[in-house]
C-alpha cells in the first residue's frame, strides 16, 4: 500500500472517461479515471463537471477493487 497517494504526480496520465449523466443538460457527466504514473497500483478519479474541477479523489487498487464490488453487489450487478 502507498502510504500517500496523494504526493504522487499525475502529469502523463492516461485519462479516461466514462460518461452518461446529465445528457440533456449543457455539460454531460463524466467520470474521469487514470492509473497515476509510475505506481502500479494507484489510481484517480476526478469529475468532469465544472463544480468538480481541480477535485479528485485517489485510491489503491484494493480501495477501488472493494468499492466496485460493493457497489456493484448493491446495485445488483453483474461483473
Amino acid at each position: 500500500m502507498i502510504s500517500n497517494l496523494y504526493s504522487l504526480p499525475t502529469e502523463g496520465a492516461e485519462v479516461r472517461q466514462f460518461c452518461g449523466g446529465n445528457l440533456q443538460g449543457e455539460h454531460e457527466s463524466c467520470v474521469q479515471f487514470a492509473q497515476i504514473p509510475g505506481a502500479e497500483t494507484a489510481y484517480v478519479l476526478t469529475d468532469s463537471k465544472p463544480e468538480g474541477a481541480g477535485k479528485e479523489l485517489r485510491f489503491d487498487e484494493a480501495e477501488l477493487d472493494s468499492f466496485v464490488l460493493g457497489y456493484a453487489a448493491e446495485r445488483g450487478l453483474k461483473l
